[in-house]
C-alpha cells in the first residue's frame, strides 16, 4: 500500500464513512431478522418482504449517518435520499455482476476452489464499499455543490 492510500485510510471522513457502514450492517440485519421473525408467521416467503423492508430502513438509517456525521450537508432530504438509493442501487447491480466473474477466476486456482464464493465476495465487497464512498461523495451529497474553477 502506497503511503498516499494509507493516508487516504486515515482520512476522518472516510474513518465516519465506515463507522456508519458498520452501524448500518448491523441495523440493517437487525431490521431484518425483526421482520423475518415478524412476518414469517404470516406470509409464505415473509423473508424476502422483510428483506425490502430492512433494505429500505437501512438505506435511510445510513442516508442520515452520512449526511448528518460523514458529508454534513444541509437541507436537500428528499433529493439526496433519492440519490443514495441510486448510488446503493448502482453499486448493488454491479457487485451482482461482477460476482460470478470473481467468482470464476477465482476457481481456476485450484487450491481456493471450494471457498471461492466467499473470496469473490469479499473482494466484491471491498470495490462496493470504494464505489459507495465514491458515489455518495460525489453524487448523494456532491450533486449541485460549485467546484471552484481555477485559473488557467
Amino acid at each position: 500500500m502506497t503511503t498516499n492510500a494509507i493516508s487516504k485510510l486515515r482520512n476522518p471522513q472516510v474513518l465516519r464513512f465506515l463507522l456508519v457502514g458498520g452501524l448500518n450492517t448491523l441495523f440493517g440485519y437487525g431490521c431484518f431478522a425483526f421482520f423475518t421473525m415478524l412476518l414469517t408467521p404470516l406470509m409464505a416467503y415473509g423473508y424476502v418482504v422483510a428483506s425490502l423492508l430492512a433494505n429500505l430502513l437501512s438505506i435511510s438509517f445510513s442516508f442520515l449517518g452520512y449526511k448528518w456525521f460523514v458529508f454534513k450537508t444541509k437541507g436537500n432530504y428528499l433529493r439526496e435520499w433519492i440519490r443514495c438509493v441510486g448510488v446503493y442501487a448502482t453499486s448493488m447491480v454491479l457487485s451482482t455482476a461482477a460476482l460470478p466473474f470473481a467468482v470464476a477466476l477465482i476457481r481456476r486456482q485450484n487450491e481456493h476452489r471450494q471457498h471461492a464464493q466467499y473470496i469473490a465476495g469479499g473482494i466484491v465487497l471491498v470495490f462496493s464499499i470504494i464505489l459507495s464512498f465514491s458515489g455518495h461523495l460525489r453524487i448523494t451529497f456532491g450533486a449541485g455543490k460549485v467546484v471552484p474553477q481555477t485559473l488557467p
